[in-house]
């Protein structure tokens, strides 16, 4: 595939980062968005620079209609149209649903969902014009099967589902192809910060046995940005070890 402009939600660290390194490595140019953490950001954008891609950082909340609109802004100005865009920001805010506040169930619906809305329908207008591109969100294996505690993020996380049937439809014939990767417990900051015992037991119930990497996941979102996966929209392709059996 000829060098393309990929912007990367949340890629300062964890899946986000991954995937910014694995497509760095076939020399795109990576814009690295990131919320707050500057430092982690500029941590990202040195290891794309040392796979070989060029880095751009741009701090923005995606779940704000007016940060986007900036966001993509500086893409376009910088380095051009986003021709494959990666939704990966996400958070939790987990509670049991009758202790859940509804500060947290509108900062996940927000972040998780609301942001792939809009970063979206931003992409999408150069993607028209250009009659192609690629939409991957990433998804998780709860908002496929549910999680105790997690109402907000397996809302999100379904939503992101239906969302990407639906465009699917409305933009293949333009020839962008619409895809979500659900991952199951990926060896994360979010995740090790469940403690070691979650982990552990989670690893159990894994039918390899163990929690994933970041850049296992990174793969699947690469395969389905590239030329090879170009007959395949709508679908949700879950990297979970097995969790799910």
């Amino acid at each position: 595939m000829d060098p393309k402009v990929v912007l990367i939600t949340g890629a300062s660290r964890g899946i986000g980062r991954a995937v910014a390194e694995h497509f760095a490595a076939l020399g795109h140019k990576i814009a690295i968005n990131y919320a707050g953490n500057k430092a982690a950001a500029a941590e990202a954008a040195a290891a794309v620079q040392a796979a070989g891609g060029e880095a751009l950082t741009v701090a923005a909340d995606v779940g704000d209609s007016d940060a986007v609109a900036g966001l993509f802004e500086t893409v376009g100005a910088e380095m051009g149209p986003v021709e494959i865009l990666v939704n990966n920001a996400g958070i939790t805010r987990d509670d049991l649903m009758l202790r859940m506040k509804v500060d947290q169930w509108d900062d996940v619906i927000n972040t998780n969902l609301r942001s792939v809305y809009l970063c979206s329908k931003a992409a999408l207008r150069g993607m028209l014009r250009a009659k192609w591109g690629r939409i991957i969100s990433v998804g998780s294996v709860s908002g496929l099967s549910g999680n105790p505690g997690q109402a907000n993020y397996a809302a999100a996380k379904a939503g992101i589902v239906g969302f990407s049937k639906s465009l699917a439809k409305e933009v293949g014939s333009r020839g962008i192809t619409v895809n979500v990767v659900a991952p199951g417990f990926i060896a994360t900051d979010m995740t090790a910060a469940l403690g070691e015992d979650v982990t552990s037991s989670a690893a159990e119930r894994i039918a390899l046995g163990r929690l994933g990497t970041p850049q296992e996941v990174a793969s699947a979102v690469g395969y389905l940005a590239s030329d090879t996966a170009s007959y395949i929209t709508g679908q949700t392709i879950v990297v979970d070890g097995g969790l799910a059996l």
